[in-house]
């Protein structure tokens, strides 16, 4: 069985106990094996990550468990048992940090929540990624990513003007709420421990995490007291010079021409003085007319027009990708945000990179995700 090491990154030398399944957990805790913290996923053999088993398959390995999974060890442990929950919390015993996905009290019921945690180490830390927190009268609901957004929000934020919300492309509360701010809370957390001697109990609610997506939205209300409708927002939609657009060819360009500056020289670039006052045309009827004068112009060239004209006067016009674009982006290349991995049973498989490049400790991803109980007798071991 192996018996591996991070090797590298500015997190080498944290031990992580991974509780976690699905997306905002295990992406939030991969971020973190990446920078070199040694994660040890946790699975029950009679109910693990259920990620395991969504499709696509490559070789009968999921690849939404391959994605959230790289750089982690994989022990299988019945923590529902007597001998399950010793042998758990031993394991506490080795660490630093526990995280963990379940509804707020069921691994208090099985004895292995934070008290038992910290009665087996007083300074763990704790970090429960939950819906809705710990507290609260939704605390015990269940919920997913569309659910959060919509208390949070969010969702009623996006859209076109007058039509339904529409569902992000992306899962903005289980990402930006559940997994960056797992990274952000157990950082958080251990630089207190440094600092106080003390572990703690971090609760993590993606709801209430979600939120601040909605600061510039927000601030707008308050300083108003008006709702401005869906669609209509200064940066969702509601400037003429800050817009997705259609070109000739049937590929959308995203138009960032937000300061004046920029919105100045591109009527200069293309002629037109008499559109500097289209930058803030106020009511609804006339930001709707104002995006219409833009977009048929747009619509008179093939995107690669306007994306080169961006690069020859310094403007913000990029191409909006699909999926099948970004491993052919020259950037994207230079910054290795799509690698690929040798796993033993999928084969080569690509997935997005490491976001976060440090200098002297550089963080990178330590091997594929492992094979379901992979490591159990190498981290077992070490407790006996």
């Amino acid at each position: 069985m192996p018996d591996r090491k991070p090797a590298t990154g500015p997190l080498v030398g944290l031990r992580i106990l991974d509780l976690t399944r699905l997306l905002p957990g295990p992406l939030g805790t991969m971020l973190m094996a990446d920078m070199g913290a040694e994660v040890i996923k946790v699975e029950n053999p009679s109910s693990p990550d259920y990620v395991r088993s969504f499709p696509p398959y490559l070789n009968g390995e999921s690849a939404n468990y391959l994605s959230f999974n790289r750089s982690k060890k994989s022990v299988l442990l019945d923590y529902t048992t007597p001998e399950g929950r010793e042998t758990f919390l031993q394991l506490v015993q080795t660490a630093d940090v526990v995280v963990e996905q379940f509804r707020p009290g069921f691994l208090d019921r099985l004895g292995i929540g934070y008290e038992a945690a910290k009665a087996a180490k007083t300074d763990i830390i704790y970090v429960s990624v939950t819906g809705y927190g710990q507290t609260g009268p939704y605390a015990h609901l269940a919920g997913h990513d569309l659910n959060y957004m919509g208390i949070a929000g969010v969702l009623g934020l996006t859209g076109e003007a007058g039509g339904p919300p529409v569902i992000p492309g992306v899962q903005m509360a289980d990402i930006a709420g559940g997994s960056y701010m797992t990274v952000v809370a157990t950082l958080a957390a251990v630089y207190a421990r440094q600092q106080t001697g003390q572990g703690q109990h971090v609760d993590v609610s993606m709801t209430d995490a979600v939120m601040p997506l909605l600061s510039v939205s927000y601030a707008l209300f308050s300083g108003m007291r008006q709702a401005i409708p869906r669609g209509m927002l200064p940066l969702s939609g509601g400037l003429a010079n800050y817009n997705v657009y259609p070109c000739q060819d049937g590929n959308y360009l995203a138009v960032g021409t937000l300061e004046p500056k920029f919105w100045q020289r591109f009527c200069e670039v293309i002629d037109r003085p008499d559109w500097l006052p289209l930058m803030l045309p106020g009511e609804p009827d006339r930001i709707l007319q104002a995006r219409q004068t833009v977009e048929e112009l747009f619509l008179t060239e093939p995107l690669a027009h306007w994306v080169a004209l961006g690069l020859q006067h310094d403007l913000p016009l990029t191409p909006v990708y699909d999926l099948p674009d970004l491993e052919n982006d020259p950037h994207l290349q230079a910054r290795q945000m799509i690698i690929t991995q040798e796993h033993p049973k999928a084969g080569p498989f690509k997935s997005i990179g490491v976001p976060l490049k440090f200098s002297v400790t550089p963080a990178r991803p330590a091997w594929p995700a492992p094979l379901l109980g992979e490591d159990t007798e190498a981290v077992l071991r070490e407790i006996k």
